[in-house]
This record gives C-alpha cells, sequence and structure tokens, in this order.
C-alpha cells in the first residue's frame, strides 16, 4: 500500500508525522536507529494489548523509501495542550484532567516493559557530558529509590494527549514507556513543563499529582535530579544549560 505524504502534521529532529486519511505516519529520518523504531513499536503493541487505555492502534511497520514508518490509527481531535494555550480561563479544569489521566496509565502494569530504573542507570552510566563525582552520586540516589512496577509514559505533556469532539481522551506517542515508579514519571512531567518555561504550570502540576496521589511532594522532587540527567544525555545544546541546573543532589528543602 502506498501512503500519501502531503499531508505533514509534525517535524521533529528525528522524523516527520503524516496524515493519509484514518491513518498516522512516523516516518523516521534514514540513519535512525531500527532497533529503536521496532522498540517503540513493540512498546506500543504491549500497551495496545496490555490495558484497555485508549491508544492509537498500531498498524504496521514498514519501509518507504530509504526510511523506517510506524503507522497508526489517526486520532481525530484537539490536543490539551492546544486547550490550555486557546483557554487559560480553564486552566485548573485542564490541569485535574491531565492528572487524572496520568493516575490512570499508571493504574496499570505491563510486565514485559523495560524498567524504569534499568533505562536510567544505563543513561547515566553512558553519559559523557556528566562529570564522574555528579554520575556516581545520582546512581547511589537512583539505586535508593523503590522498585515500583507501575505504568509510566515517559514523554507525559499536554500535547500527547488527544481529546475528541465527544470528550473522549486517547494517549499518543508511546517511545518512551517503562514500567517504573510514579514519582519519576511525574517528576519528568514537571521537568518537561518547566523545560517550556512555565514554571507557575510546573508548579501547578506539581501541587495537584501530589494532592490526587497521595504522593509527597518531596518523593518526586528527588527523582528530578535524576530525570534531568537522563535528558542531558541527549545531548540537545539549547537544552544543557537549563538542565545543569537541575542536576543537583542535594535535597529540595
Amino acid at each position: 500500500m502506498e501512503y500519501n505524504l502531503t499531508n505533514e502534521l509534525a517535524v521533529r529532529s528525528t522524523k516527520n508525522v503524516y496524515r493519509d486519511g484514518d491513518k498516522t505516519i512516523k516516518l523516521f529520518v534514514p540513519d535512525y536507529s531500527k532497533a529503536n523504531i521496532l522498540n517503540e513499536a513493540l512498546n506500543q503493541a504491549r500497551v495496545e494489548e496490555g490495558t484497555s487505555l485508549n491508544i492509537p492502534k498500531l498498524i504496521e511497520v514498514r519501509k518507504i523509501g530509504d526510511r523506517w514508518a510506524l503507522v497508526s490509527e489517526y486520532i481525530e481531535g484537539v490536543t490539551l495542550e492546544s486547550l490550555m494555550n486557546n483557554h487559560p480561563e480553564k486552566m485548573d479544569e485542564y490541569m485535574d484532567l491531565f492528572v487524572n489521566i496520568q493516575l490512570e496509565i499508571l493504574e496499570n502494569t505491563v510486565p514485559l516493559l523495560s524498567t524504569l530504573k534499568d533505562k536510567f542507570r544505563r543513561k547515566l552510566t553512558e553519559a559523557s557530558n556528566i562529570n564522574d563525582e555528579i554520575r556516581y552520586e545520582l546512581l547511589q540516589r537512583l539505586e535508593g529509590q523503590k522498585n515500583h512496577r507501575k505504568l509510566c509514559h515517559g514523554d507525559f505533556n499536554p500535547s500527547n494527549i488527544i481529546i475528541k469532539e465527544n470528550g473522549e481522551h486517547y494517549i499518543i506517542d508511546w517511545a518512551h514507556v517503562t514500567q517504573g515508579n510514579a514519582s519519576a514519571d511525574a517528576a519528568r512531567s514537571f521537568l518537561l513543563f518547566s523545560m517550556q518555561g512555565k514554571a507557575s504550570l510546573a508548579e501547578q502540576y506539581l501541587r495537584t499529582f501530589a494532592q490526587k496521589s497521595g504522593i509527597d511532594i518531596r518523593n518526586i522532587q528527588r527523582w528530578v535530579p535524576i530525570v534531568a540527567a537522563t535528558q542531558m544525555t541527549k545531548g540537545r545544546e539549547e537544552e544543557q544549560a537549563f538542565l545543569s541546573r537541575w542536576i543537583d543532589v542535594i535535597e529540595f528543602q
């Protein structure tokens, strides 16, 4: 089957995303890791089969020219990020919805997924842009965190929530999913808001998540330096200075 790649939805450093009718085509750059693409497809399929969450159905993995593509069901709707941007007067309502969806995800377990701690341990161990002393302290902190098996999206932000016209929500982009500690997933969402220059929203998110989940804010904050360091290992120059400020192993006051 040939796909029409004229309706481009998004452009990223590693991929272009297109819509063709009722399908979404995520087309990766030619030199992108085939192993990572196949792993993303496997993870999405495991979440699709192992939970009742609303996520796009994976249709196929294929080559288009010299590029690998993941083809999934297209979900018609608007992102929660767009709703937040266009209706700031409803921010409290939207933040409650955002956290409720995250807690819905975290209620699930998918035992075949990689563990979050294993992924973070590997990233920190292999990092070339973190000095040895900080790496050691972060690895020690990581080992001290509790071993949980909750389903962690790994990139949970409002742009990855699609709200359909009937109010039904779908969760997209499962490339970074693992099983692990809910506090780590919350720390990641907090950091994503912060990296976008939305400090007040980051704090609102943190308070809302802690209140709804019953998790002490300090447990989430202990993960922030670790999560910042794993993000820093991606080597994005524009993020380095910001992330380095978060890599501080001293406890939050």
